[in-house]
């Protein structure tokens, strides 16, 4: 590896060291800047931040430890690595140099070929993290590219899906026979399911973006609880199952729309995945800090090594890959998201073959 571009600091009072080491360090290709006290050094570093910097303790202008610390303290030069150059050779003076947020130590008198093997390493080290941080930085933007395009995308699908499912609705108030009725009935319904997706996916990234406007005002949530199984009813009804709301809940701050939703989803959830004639109950409770929601069904449960992974949107990609479907898409995302929005978290307790219980809380304001 080339060092030609790696600049590296030494700061010590003695000038027979900083001497010795600018030449030695010059010597193996590396530029040297020295500086015989911690003040002058700690300007410099302010106009030109270096590579590394070697240090030592005992200074009569400032001490290296003091040195360290102001430079650990400083934003644009904590992560410059620091390697003591120190007479002091005691357990607690090398203690406290790491404490101080020194990377190594290397004791007086030295071995240049120690030196340097220690500023090799500490030099691969940084240039190792800046690469790391810019692949970071190009994968991010890459990543913030693709979501703006898949955003657009989704965005510009929901005017012709409103126009399909609108056309839908006319043919299916027209004169038609049974068979025909049914395609086009069925030809809407997917139609809307895919509308429903679309508006989730702009909702999901709205939340994460923290763009999502919400109006928090004060609400029970027993009663949005019981408009969201009304909502529901129809599904429950199809799958012969028993939807019911019980206990009690205090008033919240919360957006009713969007809490509505968290419930429905839920809801729907566990309808999904309820065996026929199955009951669903949602309990609800309270205490001084909290409100408390309660989603459970009785369906065949979610295996422990799953329970965080339902809630992330890439992770139910993964899921299905492997076969594990243990959601009805991105509707625990919205959830997660939404509750936490308001302050809120979110989670299951689920064992397999004795269904699952989704919770929520949200703090009382």
């Amino acid at each position: 590896m080339n060092y030609g571009q790696a600049t590296i600091m030494v700061v010590d009072d003695a000038p027979e060291n900083l001497t010795l080491l600018r030449d030695m360090l010059s010597a193996k290709g590396y530029r040297v800047v020295t500086f015989p006290g911690g003040t002058m050094a700690l300007n410099a570093a302010a106009k030109n931040p270096p590579d590394l910097i070697l240090l030592d303790i005992v200074m009569p202008d400032m001490d290296g430890f003091e040195v360290c610390k102001r430079l650990k303290a400083d934003d644009a030069l904590k992560d410059i690595p620091v390697i003591f150059i120190s007479g002091m050779n005691k357990t607690e003076d090398k203690v406290k140099a790491f404490s101080v947020g020194g990377m190594d130590y290397v004791t007086k008198p030295f071995q240049f070929e120690e030196v340097f093997a220690r500023v090799e390493t500490h030099i691969k080290l940084v240039r190792q993290q800046r690469e790391l941080q810019q692949s970071y930085d190009k994968l991010r933007d890459l990543e913030t590219l693709r979501d703006n395009l898949v955003h657009m995308i989704i965005h510009d699908m929901c005017s012709p899906l409103q126009s399909v499912l609108a056309c839908c609705e006319m043919l299916t108030a027209t004169q038609l026979d049974p068979s025909q009725l049914n395609l086009s009935t069925m030809a809407m319904n997917s139609v809307s399911g895919l509308i429903h997706m679309v508006n989730s996916l702009l909702d999901i990234s709205r939340l994460e973006a923290r763009q999502m406007p919400l109006n928090p005002i004060a609400w029970d949530l027993f009663e949005i609880a019981q408009a969201a199984v009304t909502s529901v009813a129809s599904l429950a009804q199809a799958g012969n199952l028993t939807v019911r709301v019980e206990g009690h809940s205090a008033e919240n701050a919360v957006d009713r729309d969007i809490i509505h939703r968290v419930f429905v989803n839920l809801l729907e959830n566990a309808i999904k995945f309820s065996p026929d004639g199955a009951t669903i109950t949602i309990r609800l409770s309270s205490t001084e800090a909290a409100t408390r929601a309660e989603v459970s069904d009785q369906g065949r449960g979610i295996p422990s090594e799953y329970h965080q992974k339902v809630f992330d949107k890439f992770s139910q990609v993964e899921l299905r890959k492997q076969g594990q479907k243990h959601s009805s898409g991105l509707g625990l995302t919205f959830c997660k998201l939404a509750v936490e929005a308001h302050g809120g978290c979110i989670g299951v307790e689920s064992e397999v073959g004795k269904g699952s219980t989704f919770w929520f809380e949200l703090p009382q304001r």
